[in-house]
């Protein structure tokens, strides 16, 4: 028979709300037990006989998955490596640019994102230096791969609320992205250079419209992003803003979760980078 949560606490624990486990509650503990696979016999009150009966029944539950928590990360990547897997891997250099190397018979892609370059191997992601992506980096590239696009980038730009199906994002878009971004170097257009350079950036002089300044990065070499950037003025009331501009093509290569992702992936560099390999 399977234990809910509440069969714990009414039938098992002994509603004390102690706090020895380190759960304020029994019934926070029972909620962990069930669906993070907290051990019972963090309970002290327990019996040796109690925790391997009810073990053998949460095993059994946790196996099917039954009341547990999901791994969203994971539930992902799983889905993202599904839709990839349909795709041939000598297709890519064409579609996404980059080089098919072959490895001891196994295709190797050679993938450029920003400054460095990713080997994904069978599907397997790593960095040149042979360093493994975290579960959502992963998924991103895996749906890099699988979009299908094929169009080369036409030059016309487009803000991201110009983009097909964004209603629903672009509060993300503006919350972490955009305005990350402008307050982190408002009044500091030197230090916003020197952290666009360091990510591959180059300085936008085409396409900067009013912008104080903008800068053209390749975060992969069929996806170019536009940062525009003006600085505060406080003597007229204006504070920082920054805008990310996307080519017309950009959802032929990226759903538009990831062109969010991308667009956080970028504000992260910039705003937080990450400490060089030595």
């Amino acid at each position: 028979m399977a234990l809910s949560v509440v069969d714990l606490y009414r039938d098992i624990l002994p509603k004390t709300n102690c706090g020895e486990c380190g759960h304020p509650t029994c019934i926070a503990f029972a909620g962990q037990v069930v669906a993070d696979g907290l051990s019972l016999s963090e309970c002290p009150y327990l019996s040796s006989e109690t925790v391997e009966r009810c073990s053998i029944e949460l095993e059994e539950q946790y196996a099917k998955g039954k009341w547990t928590r999901r791994d969203m990360a994971e539930d992902a990547l799983a889905w993202a490596r599904e839709r990839a897997s349909s795709m041939a891997p000598a297709t890519f250099p064409a579609r996404l640019g980059g080089e098919l190397v072959m490895d001891r018979d196994v295709p190797v892609f050679h993938l450029p994102y920003f400054t460095d370059t990713l080997l994904i191997r069978e599907l397997a992601i790593t960095t040149r230096e042979g360093l493994a992506l975290t579960r959502w980096e992963q998924v991103f590239i895996l749906n890099h791969l699988a979009q299908g696009g094929t169009r080369r980038p036409t030059g016309r730009w487009k803000g991201f609320i110009e983009l097909p199906n964004t209603t629903s994002k672009i509060k993300n878009m503006v919350d972490s992205v955009e305005e990350p971004i402008a307050r982190a170097f408002s009044d500091n257009l030197l230090l916003l250079k020197e952290r666009a350079l360091d990510q591959g950036g180059t300085v936008e002089t085409e396409n900067a419209g009013s912008a104080d300044i903008a800068f053209l990065f390749s975060p992969f070499p069929r996806v170019p992003v536009i940062l525009l950037f003006w600085d505060a003025d406080m003597e007229e009331g204006f504070e920082a803003k920054a805008k990310l501009m996307f080519d017309e093509t950009v959802t032929d290569h990226l759903d538009i979760e990831s062109v969010v992702f991308l667009g956080e992936e970028l504000a992260s560099r910039l705003v937080e980078p990450k400490p060089q390999q030595l």
